[in-house]
Protein backbone atom coordinates (compact mmCIF):
# COMPACT_ATOMS: atom_id res chain seq x y z
CA UNK A 1 0.00 0.00 0.00
CA UNK A 2 1.24 3.33 -1.13
CA UNK A 3 2.13 6.12 1.56
CA UNK A 4 0.09 8.84 2.08
CA UNK A 5 2.64 11.07 1.82
CA UNK A 6 3.07 9.63 -2.08
CA UNK A 7 -0.70 10.61 -2.56
CA UNK A 8 0.31 14.36 -1.04
CA UNK A 9 3.33 14.84 -3.11
CA UNK A 10 1.13 14.16 -6.04
CA UNK A 11 -1.78 16.74 -5.11
CA UNK A 12 0.95 19.14 -4.49
CA UNK A 13 1.69 18.89 -8.06
CA UNK A 14 -1.48 18.88 -9.58
CA UNK A 15 -1.94 22.37 -7.03
CA UNK A 16 1.17 23.63 -8.41
CA UNK A 17 -0.31 22.92 -12.04
CA UNK A 18 -3.39 24.68 -11.22
CA UNK A 19 -1.69 27.28 -10.02
CA UNK A 20 0.08 28.02 -12.99
CA UNK A 21 -2.43 27.68 -15.08
CA UNK A 22 -3.98 30.46 -13.41
CA UNK A 23 -1.21 32.61 -13.53
CA UNK A 24 -0.32 31.89 -17.33
CA UNK A 25 -4.13 32.40 -18.46
CA UNK A 26 -4.52 35.32 -21.04
CA UNK A 27 -0.95 35.63 -21.02
CA UNK A 28 1.98 35.29 -23.63
CA UNK A 29 5.59 34.21 -23.84
CA UNK A 30 6.06 37.65 -24.35
CA UNK A 31 3.88 39.18 -21.48
CA UNK A 32 5.12 36.49 -18.93
CA UNK A 33 8.51 37.58 -19.32
CA UNK A 34 7.88 41.50 -18.55
CA UNK A 35 5.82 40.59 -15.23
CA UNK A 36 8.23 39.71 -13.16
CA UNK A 37 5.75 38.84 -10.54
CA UNK A 38 3.78 36.23 -12.39
CA UNK A 39 7.34 34.60 -13.79
CA UNK A 40 8.34 34.77 -10.33
CA UNK A 41 5.27 32.86 -8.79
CA UNK A 42 5.27 30.59 -12.34
CA UNK A 43 9.01 29.76 -11.31
CA UNK A 44 7.93 29.15 -7.60
CA UNK A 45 5.72 26.74 -8.47
CA UNK A 46 7.86 24.97 -10.48
CA UNK A 47 10.47 24.72 -7.64
CA UNK A 48 7.97 23.36 -5.92
CA UNK A 49 6.80 20.61 -8.21
CA UNK A 50 10.56 19.82 -9.02
CA UNK A 51 10.79 19.11 -5.07
CA UNK A 52 7.52 17.21 -4.69
CA UNK A 53 8.88 15.28 -8.22
CA UNK A 54 11.90 14.74 -5.67
CA UNK A 55 10.63 13.01 -3.05
CA UNK A 56 7.97 10.94 -4.99
CA UNK A 57 11.39 9.30 -6.24
CA UNK A 58 11.65 6.40 -8.45
CA UNK A 59 7.70 5.51 -7.88
CA UNK A 60 7.35 8.56 -10.28
CA UNK A 61 8.90 7.06 -13.08
CA UNK A 62 6.98 3.55 -11.64
CA UNK A 63 3.66 5.28 -11.89
CA UNK A 64 3.88 8.15 -15.17
CA UNK A 65 6.95 6.86 -17.37
CA UNK A 66 5.75 9.26 -20.19
CA UNK A 67 7.15 12.19 -17.86
CA UNK A 68 10.87 13.41 -17.60
CA UNK A 69 11.07 13.26 -14.39
CA UNK A 70 14.95 13.57 -14.08
CA UNK A 71 14.44 17.18 -15.90
CA UNK A 72 11.85 18.02 -13.35
CA UNK A 73 14.07 17.61 -10.67
CA UNK A 74 16.86 18.99 -12.60
CA UNK A 75 14.52 22.60 -13.13
CA UNK A 76 14.32 22.50 -9.17
CA UNK A 77 18.19 23.02 -9.28
CA UNK A 78 18.17 25.13 -12.08
CA UNK A 79 15.63 27.76 -10.53
CA UNK A 80 17.52 27.38 -7.13
CA UNK A 81 21.20 27.88 -8.73
CA UNK A 82 21.19 29.28 -11.68
CA UNK A 83 18.09 31.83 -11.49
CA UNK A 84 20.00 34.60 -13.31
CA UNK A 85 20.27 32.83 -16.29
CA UNK A 86 16.87 31.42 -16.68
CA UNK A 87 15.20 31.62 -19.93
CA UNK A 88 11.58 33.08 -19.83
CA UNK A 89 11.01 31.50 -23.32
CA UNK A 90 11.69 28.31 -21.32
CA UNK A 91 9.47 29.18 -18.72
CA UNK A 92 6.51 29.54 -20.85
CA UNK A 93 7.35 26.34 -22.48
CA UNK A 94 7.36 24.58 -20.01
CA UNK A 95 4.27 26.14 -18.20
CA UNK A 96 1.89 25.58 -21.45
CA UNK A 97 3.25 23.21 -23.65
CA UNK A 98 5.11 20.53 -20.96
CA UNK A 99 2.38 21.07 -18.12
CA UNK A 100 -0.64 20.01 -19.30
CA UNK A 101 0.50 16.09 -19.96
CA UNK A 102 2.74 16.15 -17.00
CA UNK A 103 -0.83 17.44 -15.30
CA UNK A 104 -2.81 14.38 -16.57
CA UNK A 105 0.04 11.78 -15.88
CA UNK A 106 -0.14 13.00 -11.54
CA UNK A 107 -4.08 12.91 -11.64
CA UNK A 108 -4.17 9.07 -13.51
CA UNK A 109 -0.95 8.16 -10.91
CA UNK A 110 -3.07 9.87 -7.66
CA UNK A 111 -5.75 8.13 -8.87
CA UNK A 112 -4.03 4.79 -9.17
CA UNK A 113 -3.41 5.38 -5.43
CA UNK A 114 -7.20 6.03 -4.70
CA UNK A 115 -6.74 9.71 -3.70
Amino acid sequence: MPSKDLAARYRDILENFVAIDGYVAGLTSDALARDGKTRDAVERCLARISESAVRVGQQAEDDAPEIPWIDVRRLGNHLRHAYDRINPDLIWEIATADLPAMKMACAKALEKLGR
